[in-house]
Order: structure tokens, then sequence, then C-alpha cells
């Protein structure tokens, strides 16, 4: 796995063995960071990943945080409860140089308690079919994860339904191979 685009453009990204940590497909991923950079989505009009605050949720080795870095994020917190998979987003931090804008938690996104600051970026990738989504989505909220008018993406199984729970309208939905992406604002 490798980042596409920026200033990190093709670093390897470090992934525990076995199948617990699925991530999502390079193709997957060039495609929704294209629409990121090219679809007006951010708060303001422009794209929302420069100057991005990301949350990376269940992110598992962190290759979304590490790509919005890569193209202009400023920083990024990562969520999960995987040790080897938070060892990875760690190594990931060192190998890249971005110890000093990532923050790595231990911490299930369904129940994650409340945040220190919110985020403008949030990318949430549970495991599919499990239906983790929308519950992470208005834990995040409640705890002050989701700032304001952030642009919010979950993935989800490409035969999976998400209705945005309340606060969240949906923007747009996009499948590629067996991810689906849903895009939504957050308007509380």
């Amino acid at each position: 796995m490798r980042i596409v685009a920026g200033k990190h453009r093709g670093r390897v990204l470090a992934a525990p063995k076995g199948r617990d940590t699925r991530p999502t497909a390079a193709r997957a991923r060039e495609a929704l960071f294209n629409i990121l950079a090219h679809a007006d989505l951010g708060a303001d009009g422009g794209s929302p990943l420069e100057g991005a605050v990301v949350l990376d949720a269940f992110s598992g080795t962190g290759a979304f945080a590490f790509e919005a870095l890569s193209r202009g994020a400023a920083s990024a917190t990562l969520l999960d409860t995987d040790r080897a998979a938070l060892a990875a987003a760690k190594a990931n931090a060192q190998a890249l140089k971005e110890t000093d804008n990532v923050a790595i938690l231990a911490r299930d996104a369904t129940r994650p308690g409340a945040a220190s600051r919110p985020h403008t970026l949030a990318f949430l990738d549970p495991p599919y079919g499990k239906g983790l989504a929308a519950a992470a989505l208005a834990a995040l909220a409640a705890g002050g994860w989701i700032g304001e008018r952030a642009l919010v993406i979950a993935e989800v199984g490409a035969k999976e339904s998400l209705a945005p729970p309340e606060g969240f309208a949906a923007l747009d939905e996009r499948t590629y191979g067996a991810a689906k992406f849903v895009l939504m604002r957050y308007c509380r």
C-alpha cells in the first residue's frame, strides 16, 4: 500500500499481517481524493483538504490520514482499537516524519469519549456488514469530534446502505469495487 499523491507520493505504508485490517484499495482511495481535491466540498466551497484537521476513525494503518497529510491537511487524529493496526499507524507516522502532526489513539469510534478539538474532515472505515457507521457517526458528533460544516466520508460495503444520522446531510455516494463512499456534511 502506497501514498498516491502529494509530498509523500509513492511512500510505502506499513500494514499488520493477516486479514484483521482491510485497507481501502488504492484505486478507490485515489478516486476519493480526486473528488476531495476537485469537487469544491470544503465548508468554504473549496477543497476540504488544504489545512484540514482530519479524523480517521477505524483508521487501521492510517492510510486515509496520511494521504490527507500528504495532500495538504494540517493534522490528523487516528482512532482504532486493534493493537497491530495502531502499531502500524505509529510506524507510518515515524517513517513519514509526521509524528508532530498526528495523534494516534486507542479508542472505539462507537464510544470515543470527548474530543480535545473538532475536526473539519472525517473518514470512517468500519468493518463491513456490521452496521457500525451510523452509530459511530452519532457518537463522534456527540463527543465533539466532528466540527460544524465538516465533510464526513463513511466507507461501507458496496451493497450496504447508510442513512445519515440526525445532523448529517447526504451529499453523494460513489461505489468502487467492494467499497461505497457516502459523503455527508455535518450540520448540527
